[in-house]
């Protein structure tokens, strides 16, 4: 059996009286996607915070690239954010910088590449995700969409093991949330990246997931592959596969 590349045991989390994680356990697989679905609130963001290290769970084990890294201190988490890197929802792309800028600031950090390598890299990841026309403008000239493809196109600058997504085609149009969606199952089959994407767009998860962990009031309702999903007996999951069929037919 191959070791999961990321592992929660037993992982609960709270925020005063709000439980947003209780008693959760899931498992990522190298070159595997897993998708967190759920509605607004349920701790799928929180999720993925807790795999940067970003968030301490209150109990429970946090294991990524091999590693427990539940107690880590920032220097030793250093060492997992270079093989782990997130795409955030809001793109976090410094805004008085170029895109092609943005994409070379992961390369410049490192310290060991020429100008020439940089910029040959920046125009492969550009293209790669399909915006290498847009790499002289600047992050406030492009849609919500375009800026997730950047962002993307940074994430993977840092030559990462694993990317981490959330929502990725939130507040974009169905059009660019097909595009994302091709995007990420392309960088996943081309680079074997494991990835992990929070999401509550079932169509998106129905595409990329190899396996998927349903959230519902902090708990996990379900984990497995899409196929058995909709088979599960959970009233929770059957009405949420229903909500988005109706999505879809009004669409």
């Amino acid at each position: 059996m191959t070791a999961p590349y990321v592992e929660f045991q037993q992982v609960s989390k709270a925020f005063g009286d709000n439980r947003v994680l209780d008693d959760v356990s899931f498992d990522v697989l190298p070159a595997e996607t897993v998708c967190i679905l759920g509605r607004s609130g349920v701790g799928k963001s929180v999720s993925l915070h807790h795999i940067m290290g970003f968030l301490k769970p209150d109990s429970g084990r946090v294991l990524v690239a091999g590693e427990d890294i539940t107690d880590y201190n920032e220097q030793q988490l250093e060492h997992i954010r270079k093989k782990v890197t997130m795409v955030f929802q809001n793109g976090a792309l410094f805004d008085s910088l170029t895109v092609g800028e943005n994409v070379a600031f992961p390369l410049r950090e490192r310290k060991d590449l020429s100008e020439e390598q940089i910029y040959e890299i920046v125009d492969g990841l550009l293209q790669m995700v399909g915006v290498k026309e847009m790499r002289d403008l600047f992050p406030p000239d492009l849609s919500t969409g375009m800026k997730r493809s950047v962002a993307i196109a940074r994430a993977l600058s840092a030559q990462p093991e694993c990317v981490l997504y959330d929502e990725p085609t939130t507040m974009v149009d169905p059009l660019m949330a097909q595009l994302l969606g091709d995007l990420i199952k392309r960088l996943k089959v081309q680079l074997r990246l494991t990835s992990v994407v929070v999401t509550h767009d079932m169509r998106l998860a129905k595409k990329l997931a190899d396996r998927i962990v349903f959230l519902h009031e902090a708990r996990v309702l379900f984990f497995g592959p899409y196929s058995e999903m909709e088979q599960s007996l959970e009233p929770i999951v059957q009405e949420f596969l229903k909500l988005d069929e109706l999505d879809t037919g009004a669409a």
